[in-house]
Protein backbone atom coordinates (compact mmCIF):
# COMPACT_ATOMS: atom_id res chain seq x y z
CA UNK A 1 0.00 0.00 0.00
CA UNK A 2 1.45 3.27 -1.03
CA UNK A 3 0.98 6.13 1.39
CA UNK A 4 0.19 9.46 -0.09
CA UNK A 5 2.81 12.17 0.37
CA UNK A 6 0.32 14.98 -0.34
CA UNK A 7 -0.32 17.49 2.43
CA UNK A 8 -3.07 20.09 2.57
CA UNK A 9 -1.79 23.62 2.00
CA UNK A 10 -2.77 25.92 4.92
CA UNK A 11 -5.34 28.54 3.94
CA UNK A 12 -3.15 31.46 4.96
CA UNK A 13 -0.47 30.22 2.57
CA UNK A 14 -3.02 29.86 -0.22
CA UNK A 15 -4.48 33.34 0.23
CA UNK A 16 -1.12 34.93 0.94
CA UNK A 17 0.39 33.42 -2.20
CA UNK A 18 -2.54 34.72 -4.25
CA UNK A 19 -2.14 38.23 -2.90
CA UNK A 20 1.62 38.23 -3.39
CA UNK A 21 1.48 36.89 -6.95
CA UNK A 22 -1.12 39.42 -7.98
CA UNK A 23 0.81 42.24 -6.36
CA UNK A 24 3.99 41.31 -8.21
CA UNK A 25 2.04 40.90 -11.43
CA UNK A 26 0.55 44.37 -11.06
CA UNK A 27 3.98 46.07 -11.03
CA UNK A 28 5.72 44.04 -13.72
CA UNK A 29 7.00 45.96 -16.73
CA UNK A 30 8.65 44.18 -19.66
CA UNK A 31 8.92 40.93 -17.70
CA UNK A 32 10.81 42.45 -14.78
CA UNK A 33 9.34 43.05 -11.36
CA UNK A 34 9.88 46.64 -10.23
CA UNK A 35 9.03 48.46 -7.04
CA UNK A 36 6.41 51.17 -7.64
CA UNK A 37 8.65 54.01 -6.44
CA UNK A 38 11.58 52.81 -8.56
CA UNK A 39 9.33 52.54 -11.61
CA UNK A 40 8.12 56.10 -11.16
CA UNK A 41 11.61 57.48 -10.56
CA UNK A 42 12.91 55.85 -13.75
CA UNK A 43 9.99 57.11 -15.82
CA UNK A 44 8.67 53.58 -16.34
CA UNK A 45 4.97 52.77 -16.62
CA UNK A 46 3.16 51.16 -13.72
CA UNK A 47 0.62 48.59 -14.85
CA UNK A 48 -2.35 48.43 -12.49
CA UNK A 49 -4.10 45.06 -12.28
CA UNK A 50 -5.91 45.77 -9.03
CA UNK A 51 -9.26 44.98 -10.64
CA UNK A 52 -7.93 41.55 -11.50
CA UNK A 53 -7.02 41.10 -7.86
CA UNK A 54 -10.52 42.12 -6.78
CA UNK A 55 -12.09 39.68 -9.23
CA UNK A 56 -9.91 36.80 -8.03
CA UNK A 57 -10.63 37.62 -4.40
CA UNK A 58 -14.35 37.63 -5.17
CA UNK A 59 -13.98 34.24 -6.88
CA UNK A 60 -12.02 32.99 -3.87
CA UNK A 61 -14.91 33.91 -1.59
CA UNK A 62 -17.57 32.50 -3.92
CA UNK A 63 -15.82 29.18 -4.52
CA UNK A 64 -14.45 28.79 -1.00
CA UNK A 65 -11.03 27.65 -2.30
CA UNK A 66 -8.61 27.15 0.60
CA UNK A 67 -11.26 28.10 3.16
CA UNK A 68 -10.18 27.43 6.73
CA UNK A 69 -13.13 28.93 8.63
CA UNK A 70 -16.89 28.53 8.29
CA UNK A 71 -19.04 31.43 9.41
CA UNK A 72 -22.47 30.33 10.66
CA UNK A 73 -24.61 33.46 10.83
CA UNK A 74 -27.66 32.75 12.99
CA UNK A 75 -30.59 35.15 12.86
CA UNK A 76 -31.67 36.00 16.41
CA UNK A 77 -35.05 34.56 17.47
CA UNK A 78 -35.34 32.44 14.30
CA UNK A 79 -34.02 29.13 12.95
CA UNK A 80 -32.49 30.82 9.91
CA UNK A 81 -28.78 30.16 9.41
CA UNK A 82 -26.50 31.53 6.70
CA UNK A 83 -23.24 29.65 6.01
CA UNK A 84 -20.22 31.41 4.51
CA UNK A 85 -16.86 29.76 3.70
CA UNK A 86 -14.18 32.31 4.55
CA UNK A 87 -10.44 32.72 5.14
CA UNK A 88 -8.88 33.63 8.45
CA UNK A 89 -6.18 35.76 6.87
CA UNK A 90 -8.64 38.04 5.10
CA UNK A 91 -10.95 38.43 8.11
CA UNK A 92 -8.14 39.24 10.53
CA UNK A 93 -6.51 41.70 8.13
CA UNK A 94 -9.74 43.67 7.86
CA UNK A 95 -11.12 43.49 11.40
CA UNK A 96 -9.45 43.37 14.80
CA UNK A 97 -12.73 42.02 16.20
CA UNK A 98 -12.54 39.03 13.87
CA UNK A 99 -8.87 38.66 14.79
CA UNK A 100 -9.72 38.42 18.49
CA UNK A 101 -12.61 36.02 17.86
CA UNK A 102 -10.50 33.70 15.70
CA UNK A 103 -7.46 33.72 17.98
CA UNK A 104 -9.59 32.44 20.84
CA UNK A 105 -11.41 29.92 18.62
CA UNK A 106 -10.29 26.30 18.35
CA UNK A 107 -12.72 24.90 15.77
CA UNK A 108 -13.17 25.50 12.08
CA UNK A 109 -16.67 26.95 12.59
CA UNK A 110 -17.42 30.40 14.03
CA UNK A 111 -21.00 31.02 15.12
CA UNK A 112 -22.20 34.63 14.87
CA UNK A 113 -25.58 35.85 16.11
CA UNK A 114 -27.06 38.82 14.26
CA UNK A 115 -30.36 40.67 14.16
CA UNK A 116 -32.58 39.94 11.14
CA UNK A 117 -31.64 43.14 9.30
CA UNK A 118 -27.91 42.55 9.81
CA UNK A 119 -28.10 38.85 8.96
CA UNK A 120 -29.82 39.71 5.67
CA UNK A 121 -26.80 41.74 4.49
CA UNK A 122 -24.00 39.79 6.17
CA UNK A 123 -22.82 38.14 2.94
CA UNK A 124 -22.64 41.61 1.35
CA UNK A 125 -20.59 42.78 4.35
CA UNK A 126 -18.15 39.87 4.06
CA UNK A 127 -17.76 40.49 0.34
CA UNK A 128 -16.63 44.04 1.17
CA UNK A 129 -13.86 42.57 3.34
CA UNK A 130 -12.60 40.67 0.29
CA UNK A 131 -13.19 43.17 -2.49
CA UNK A 132 -13.22 46.61 -0.87
CA UNK A 133 -16.40 47.76 -2.68
CA UNK A 134 -20.08 47.41 -1.93
CA UNK A 135 -23.44 48.29 -3.46
CA UNK A 136 -25.86 49.88 -1.02
CA UNK A 137 -29.61 50.47 -1.05
CA UNK A 138 -31.28 52.99 1.22
CA UNK A 139 -32.80 50.27 3.40
CA UNK A 140 -29.43 48.52 3.77
CA UNK A 141 -27.46 51.51 5.04
CA UNK A 142 -28.26 51.09 8.75
CA UNK A 143 -27.67 47.31 9.05
CA UNK A 144 -24.40 47.61 7.13
CA UNK A 145 -23.38 50.52 9.36
CA UNK A 146 -24.18 48.37 12.41
CA UNK A 147 -21.96 45.55 11.12
CA UNK A 148 -19.14 47.93 10.23
CA UNK A 149 -19.30 49.40 13.73
CA UNK A 150 -19.58 46.03 15.48
CA UNK A 151 -16.58 44.50 13.68
CA UNK A 152 -14.52 47.73 13.60
CA UNK A 153 -14.38 48.10 9.84
CA UNK A 154 -13.90 51.84 10.11
CA UNK A 155 -13.47 52.64 6.42
CA UNK A 156 -16.84 51.09 5.62
CA UNK A 157 -18.46 52.81 8.60
CA UNK A 158 -17.25 56.23 7.48
CA UNK A 159 -18.24 55.53 3.89
CA UNK A 160 -21.77 54.60 4.94
CA UNK A 161 -22.11 57.75 7.06
CA UNK A 162 -21.10 59.78 4.02
CA UNK A 163 -23.52 57.80 1.83
CA UNK A 164 -26.42 58.57 4.17
CA UNK A 165 -25.49 62.26 4.37
CA UNK A 166 -25.45 62.48 0.57
CA UNK A 167 -28.70 60.53 0.00
CA UNK A 168 -31.08 62.30 2.36
CA UNK A 169 -33.14 63.53 -0.59
CA UNK A 170 -33.45 60.15 -2.34
CA UNK A 171 -36.95 58.82 -2.84
CA UNK A 172 -38.04 55.81 -0.80
CA UNK A 173 -41.49 54.26 -0.33
CA UNK A 174 -41.82 55.04 3.38
CA UNK A 175 -39.06 57.58 3.87
CA UNK A 176 -35.67 57.04 5.47
CA UNK A 177 -34.40 60.33 6.91
CA UNK A 178 -36.36 59.97 10.16
CA UNK A 179 -35.05 56.43 10.63
CA UNK A 180 -31.49 57.57 9.98
CA UNK A 181 -31.94 60.41 12.48
CA UNK A 182 -33.13 58.00 15.18
CA UNK A 183 -30.21 55.66 14.43
CA UNK A 184 -27.75 58.56 14.64
CA UNK A 185 -29.21 59.51 18.04
CA UNK A 186 -28.80 55.93 19.29
CA UNK A 187 -25.21 55.62 18.12
CA UNK A 188 -24.09 59.14 18.97
CA UNK A 189 -23.23 59.99 15.37
CA UNK A 190 -23.51 63.76 15.71
CA UNK A 191 -22.59 64.57 12.11
CA UNK A 192 -25.32 62.31 10.70
CA UNK A 193 -27.82 63.52 13.30
CA UNK A 194 -27.24 67.17 12.43
CA UNK A 195 -27.41 66.47 8.69
CA UNK A 196 -30.77 64.71 9.07
CA UNK A 197 -32.15 67.44 11.33
CA UNK A 198 -31.06 70.16 8.91
CA UNK A 199 -32.61 68.34 5.94
CA UNK A 200 -35.92 67.91 7.78
CA UNK A 201 -35.93 71.57 8.87
CA UNK A 202 -35.04 73.00 5.47
CA UNK A 203 -37.45 70.81 3.50
CA UNK A 204 -40.27 70.61 6.00
CA UNK A 205 -43.08 71.39 3.54
CA UNK A 206 -42.28 68.32 1.45
CA UNK A 207 -41.76 66.22 4.59
CA UNK A 208 -45.19 67.26 5.89
CA UNK A 209 -46.77 65.95 2.68
CA UNK A 210 -44.92 62.61 2.81
CA UNK A 211 -45.67 59.37 4.63
CA UNK A 212 -42.53 59.95 6.67
CA UNK A 213 -44.15 62.71 8.72
CA UNK A 214 -46.30 60.24 10.64
CA UNK A 215 -43.22 58.24 11.71
CA UNK A 216 -41.51 61.16 13.44
CA UNK A 217 -40.91 60.46 17.12
CA UNK A 218 -42.23 62.69 19.89
CA UNK A 219 -38.75 63.97 20.75
CA UNK A 220 -37.97 64.83 17.13
CA UNK A 221 -41.35 66.51 16.69
CA UNK A 222 -40.84 68.75 19.74
CA UNK A 223 -37.29 69.51 18.64
CA UNK A 224 -38.47 70.65 15.20
CA UNK A 225 -41.28 72.80 16.64
CA UNK A 226 -38.75 74.83 18.63
CA UNK A 227 -36.74 75.85 15.57
CA UNK A 228 -36.99 79.23 13.82
CA UNK A 229 -35.18 78.03 10.69
CA UNK A 230 -37.99 75.75 9.51
CA UNK A 231 -38.77 76.31 5.84
CA UNK A 232 -42.46 75.81 5.04
CA UNK A 233 -45.39 77.62 3.50
CA UNK A 234 -46.96 79.02 6.64
CA UNK A 235 -47.50 78.42 10.35
CA UNK A 236 -51.02 77.26 9.53
CA UNK A 237 -49.54 74.47 7.39
CA UNK A 238 -47.50 73.38 10.41
CA UNK A 239 -50.54 73.38 12.71
CA UNK A 240 -52.59 71.26 10.30
CA UNK A 241 -49.71 68.79 9.93
CA UNK A 242 -49.36 68.63 13.72
CA UNK A 243 -53.06 67.88 14.00
CA UNK A 244 -52.67 65.00 11.52
CA UNK A 245 -49.62 63.64 13.40
CA UNK A 246 -51.47 63.67 16.71
CA UNK A 247 -54.49 61.96 15.17
CA UNK A 248 -52.25 59.20 13.76
CA UNK A 249 -49.95 58.64 16.75
CA UNK A 250 -52.28 59.34 19.68
CA UNK A 251 -49.52 60.53 22.04
CA UNK A 252 -49.94 61.28 25.74
CA UNK A 253 -51.77 64.48 26.69
CA UNK A 254 -48.57 66.05 28.01
CA UNK A 255 -46.91 65.64 24.60
CA UNK A 256 -49.93 67.13 22.82
CA UNK A 257 -49.95 70.14 25.11
CA UNK A 258 -46.20 70.71 24.67
CA UNK A 259 -46.56 70.50 20.89
CA UNK A 260 -49.55 72.84 20.75
CA UNK A 261 -47.78 75.40 22.92
CA UNK A 262 -44.84 75.40 20.49
CA UNK A 263 -47.06 76.61 17.62
CA UNK A 264 -46.46 80.30 16.87
CA UNK A 265 -50.06 81.50 16.85
CA UNK A 266 -49.02 85.11 16.34
CA UNK A 267 -47.88 84.11 12.85
CA UNK A 268 -51.34 82.81 11.90
CA UNK A 269 -53.78 85.44 10.52
CA UNK A 270 -56.74 86.11 12.86
CA UNK A 271 -59.36 84.80 10.44
CA UNK A 272 -57.65 81.40 10.51
CA UNK A 273 -57.27 81.53 14.29
CA UNK A 274 -61.02 82.04 14.64
CA UNK A 275 -61.65 79.01 12.42
CA UNK A 276 -59.23 76.82 14.38
CA UNK A 277 -60.74 77.92 17.66
CA UNK A 278 -64.24 76.87 16.60
CA UNK A 279 -63.70 74.04 14.09
CA UNK A 280 -60.46 72.22 14.91
CA UNK A 281 -61.23 69.05 16.97
CA UNK A 282 -57.74 69.21 18.45
CA UNK A 283 -58.12 72.84 19.48
CA UNK A 284 -61.56 72.20 20.95
CA UNK A 285 -60.17 69.38 23.08
CA UNK A 286 -57.05 71.19 24.31
CA UNK A 287 -58.28 74.78 24.22
CA UNK A 288 -57.56 75.43 27.91
CA UNK A 289 -53.90 74.48 27.40
CA UNK A 290 -53.33 77.23 24.83
CA UNK A 291 -56.04 79.75 25.70
CA UNK A 292 -53.62 82.43 26.95
CA UNK A 293 -51.45 81.99 23.83
CA UNK A 294 -54.47 82.50 21.57
CA UNK A 295 -55.52 85.54 23.60
CA UNK A 296 -52.01 86.98 23.23
CA UNK A 297 -52.08 86.29 19.48
CA UNK A 298 -55.41 88.12 19.09
CA UNK A 299 -54.00 91.06 21.04
CA UNK A 300 -50.96 91.02 18.79
CA UNK A 301 -53.11 91.18 15.67
CA UNK A 302 -55.43 93.92 16.93
CA UNK A 303 -53.01 96.44 18.43
CA UNK A 304 -50.17 98.47 17.05
CA UNK A 305 -46.89 96.56 17.50
CA UNK A 306 -45.39 99.68 19.07
CA UNK A 307 -48.17 99.77 21.66
CA UNK A 308 -47.91 96.03 22.25
CA UNK A 309 -44.14 96.29 22.74
CA UNK A 310 -44.67 98.69 25.66
CA UNK A 311 -46.41 96.03 27.72
CA UNK A 312 -45.34 92.63 26.39
CA UNK A 313 -42.09 90.89 25.62
CA UNK A 314 -42.31 90.70 21.84
CA UNK A 315 -38.96 88.93 21.57
CA UNK A 316 -40.49 85.58 22.53
CA UNK A 317 -41.04 82.80 20.02
CA UNK A 318 -44.77 83.40 19.45
CA UNK A 319 -43.85 86.68 17.71
CA UNK A 320 -40.82 85.30 15.83
CA UNK A 321 -41.42 84.20 12.21
CA UNK A 322 -39.98 81.06 10.71
CA UNK A 323 -38.84 80.92 7.06
CA UNK A 324 -42.27 81.10 5.40
CA UNK A 325 -42.46 80.67 1.61
CA UNK A 326 -45.88 82.29 1.12
CA UNK A 327 -45.99 85.50 -0.91
CA UNK A 328 -46.55 87.73 2.14
CA UNK A 329 -43.04 86.98 3.34
CA UNK A 330 -40.93 87.02 0.19
CA UNK A 331 -40.57 85.84 -3.35
CA UNK A 332 -38.83 83.23 -5.51
CA UNK A 333 -36.18 84.45 -7.94
CA UNK A 334 -34.85 82.34 -10.82
CA UNK A 335 -31.64 83.71 -12.36
CA UNK A 336 -30.89 82.25 -15.79
CA UNK A 337 -27.23 82.06 -16.79
CA UNK A 338 -26.09 83.48 -13.44
CA UNK A 339 -22.48 84.04 -14.57
CA UNK A 340 -23.48 86.44 -17.38
CA UNK A 341 -24.04 89.84 -15.74
CA UNK A 342 -25.62 91.67 -12.80
CA UNK A 343 -29.36 91.27 -12.19
CA UNK A 344 -31.88 93.21 -10.16
CA UNK A 345 -35.28 92.26 -8.85
CA UNK A 346 -38.03 93.96 -6.84
CA UNK A 347 -40.69 92.38 -4.64
CA UNK A 348 -43.02 93.30 -1.81
CA UNK A 349 -43.65 91.84 1.62
CA UNK A 350 -46.09 92.58 4.40
CA UNK A 351 -44.59 95.06 6.89
CA UNK A 352 -45.12 92.59 9.71
CA UNK A 353 -47.11 89.51 10.74
CA UNK A 354 -49.45 91.57 12.91
CA UNK A 355 -52.96 92.00 11.56
CA UNK A 356 -52.49 95.70 12.31
CA UNK A 357 -49.85 95.76 9.54
CA UNK A 358 -51.62 93.44 7.10
CA UNK A 359 -52.35 96.23 4.62
CA UNK A 360 -48.87 97.78 4.78
CA UNK A 361 -46.27 96.72 2.26
CA UNK A 362 -42.52 97.12 2.02
CA UNK A 363 -40.86 97.15 -1.40
CA UNK A 364 -37.45 95.49 -1.55
CA UNK A 365 -34.73 95.72 -4.17
CA UNK A 366 -32.44 92.74 -4.67
CA UNK A 367 -29.20 92.90 -6.64
CA UNK A 368 -27.29 89.81 -7.71
CA UNK A 369 -23.79 90.05 -9.11
CA UNK A 370 -21.79 87.02 -10.28
CA UNK A 371 -18.45 88.82 -9.86
CA UNK A 372 -18.88 91.53 -7.24
CA UNK A 373 -15.72 93.43 -6.32
CA UNK A 374 -14.73 95.56 -3.32
CA UNK A 375 -14.94 99.30 -3.96
CA UNK A 376 -11.16 99.63 -3.74
CA UNK A 377 -10.61 97.50 -6.84
CA UNK A 378 -13.57 98.52 -8.99
CA UNK A 379 -13.27 100.46 -12.24
CA UNK A 380 -12.29 104.12 -11.86
CA UNK A 381 -12.39 107.14 -14.16
CA UNK A 382 -9.17 108.77 -15.36
CA UNK A 383 -8.68 112.54 -15.68
CA UNK A 384 -9.76 112.27 -19.35
CA UNK A 385 -13.02 110.65 -18.30
CA UNK A 386 -12.16 107.23 -19.68
CA UNK A 387 -13.12 104.16 -17.70
CA UNK A 388 -10.12 102.20 -16.46
CA UNK A 389 -10.71 98.46 -16.95
CA UNK A 390 -10.69 96.37 -13.80
CA UNK A 391 -9.82 92.68 -13.53
CA UNK A 392 -12.69 90.63 -12.20
CA UNK A 393 -10.82 87.41 -11.55
CA UNK A 394 -11.12 87.93 -7.80
CA UNK A 395 -14.87 88.60 -7.83
CA UNK A 396 -17.40 86.18 -6.42
CA UNK A 397 -21.20 85.94 -6.34
CA UNK A 398 -22.89 88.52 -4.10
CA UNK A 399 -26.47 89.41 -3.28
CA UNK A 400 -27.74 92.64 -1.72
CA UNK A 401 -31.29 93.17 -0.42
CA UNK A 402 -32.37 96.69 0.60
CA UNK A 403 -35.72 98.42 1.22
CA UNK A 404 -36.73 100.76 -1.60
CA UNK A 405 -38.10 103.36 0.86
CA UNK A 406 -38.11 104.13 4.56
CA UNK A 407 -41.18 104.71 6.69
CA UNK A 408 -42.10 105.74 10.25
CA UNK A 409 -43.84 102.37 10.43
CA UNK A 410 -40.39 100.75 10.57
CA UNK A 411 -40.02 101.99 14.18
CA UNK A 412 -39.57 99.05 16.52
CA UNK A 413 -39.16 96.61 13.60
CA UNK A 414 -35.97 95.09 12.24
CA UNK A 415 -35.78 92.77 9.27
CA UNK A 416 -33.88 89.53 9.00
CA UNK A 417 -33.27 88.62 5.36
CA UNK A 418 -32.90 84.99 4.38
CA UNK A 419 -31.79 83.77 0.96
CA UNK A 420 -32.66 80.15 0.23
CA UNK A 421 -30.75 78.38 -2.53
CA UNK A 422 -32.45 75.40 -4.16
CA UNK A 423 -30.71 72.52 -5.92
CA UNK A 424 -31.55 69.17 -7.50
CA UNK A 425 -30.33 66.12 -5.62
CA UNK A 426 -31.19 62.55 -6.61
CA UNK A 427 -33.74 64.01 -9.04
CA UNK A 428 -35.55 66.05 -6.37
CA UNK A 429 -35.47 69.82 -5.85
CA UNK A 430 -34.35 70.50 -2.28
CA UNK A 431 -32.85 73.33 -0.24
CA UNK A 432 -29.10 73.38 -0.83
CA UNK A 433 -28.12 76.25 1.44
CA UNK A 434 -29.59 79.04 3.58
CA UNK A 435 -27.94 82.43 4.08
CA UNK A 436 -29.10 84.85 6.81
CA UNK A 437 -28.26 88.51 7.25
CA UNK A 438 -29.90 91.31 9.23
CA UNK A 439 -31.16 94.82 8.64
CA UNK A 440 -27.85 96.40 9.59
CA UNK A 441 -26.15 94.38 6.87
CA UNK A 442 -27.22 94.72 3.25
CA UNK A 443 -25.69 91.47 2.09
CA UNK A 444 -24.68 87.97 3.15
CA UNK A 445 -20.90 87.99 3.31
CA UNK A 446 -20.51 84.28 2.66
CA UNK A 447 -23.09 84.04 -0.11
CA UNK A 448 -22.19 81.16 -2.49
CA UNK A 449 -18.57 81.47 -1.40
CA UNK A 450 -17.91 77.81 -2.24
CA UNK A 451 -20.09 77.64 -5.36
CA UNK A 452 -18.66 77.20 -8.84
CA UNK A 453 -21.35 78.74 -11.02
CA UNK A 454 -19.15 78.47 -14.12
CA UNK A 455 -19.83 74.74 -14.34
CA UNK A 456 -23.11 73.92 -16.05
CA UNK A 457 -23.41 70.87 -13.80
CA UNK A 458 -22.72 72.86 -10.63
CA UNK A 459 -24.57 71.42 -7.64
CA UNK A 460 -25.91 74.93 -6.97
CA UNK A 461 -27.66 75.17 -10.36
CA UNK A 462 -30.84 73.64 -11.78
CA UNK A 463 -30.75 73.43 -15.57
CA UNK A 464 -28.01 76.10 -15.62
CA UNK A 465 -30.15 78.49 -13.54
CA UNK A 466 -29.82 79.69 -9.97
CA UNK A 467 -33.04 79.11 -8.02
CA UNK A 468 -33.41 81.45 -5.04
CA UNK A 469 -36.17 82.32 -2.63
CA UNK A 470 -35.78 85.53 -0.61
CA UNK A 471 -37.61 85.66 2.73
CA UNK A 472 -37.91 88.84 4.83
CA UNK A 473 -38.69 88.19 8.50
CA UNK A 474 -39.89 91.26 10.51
CA UNK A 475 -38.79 91.11 14.14
CA UNK A 476 -40.41 93.35 16.77
CA UNK A 477 -38.45 94.76 19.70
CA UNK A 478 -39.56 95.83 23.13
CA UNK A 479 -39.33 99.63 23.25
CA UNK A 480 -40.62 100.79 26.63
CA UNK A 481 -41.20 98.84 29.81
CA UNK A 482 -44.51 99.93 31.30
CA UNK A 483 -44.58 100.91 34.95
CA UNK A 484 -46.50 98.61 37.21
Amino acid sequence: MVRSCERRIPAWVYVGTLLLSLYLHSITVGGAALKPDVALENGATVLNHSMSLVQRMETLLAMGNGSDITLRVQTINTDEVKVIQAHTLVLTLQSDVFEELLLSHNTSTLVLRETPDCAAVFDKFVRYLYCGDISVRLDQAIPLHKLASKYHVWGLQQGLTQYMTQHLSSDSPTGHVVGWYQYAMQTGDLALRDSCLQYLSWNLSSVLQSGEWGSISEDLLLSLLQRSDLILQSELELYEALEAWISQNQPASLTVESALRAVRYGMIPPQHLFRLQKQSPLMLKYYESVRELLYLAFQFHSASPIQLAKYFDVNCSIFTPRNYLSSSWGSPWVINNPTRDDRSFSFQTQLGPSGHDSSKRVTWNALFSPRWLPLSVRSTYTEMGAMQPTRTDGGRPRIIVTPATSSPDFAGVSFQKTVIVMARQQGKVVVRHVYNFHQSTEEAGDFLVDADLQRRVSEYLIDSSLYLHIVVKPLYHTLVVARK
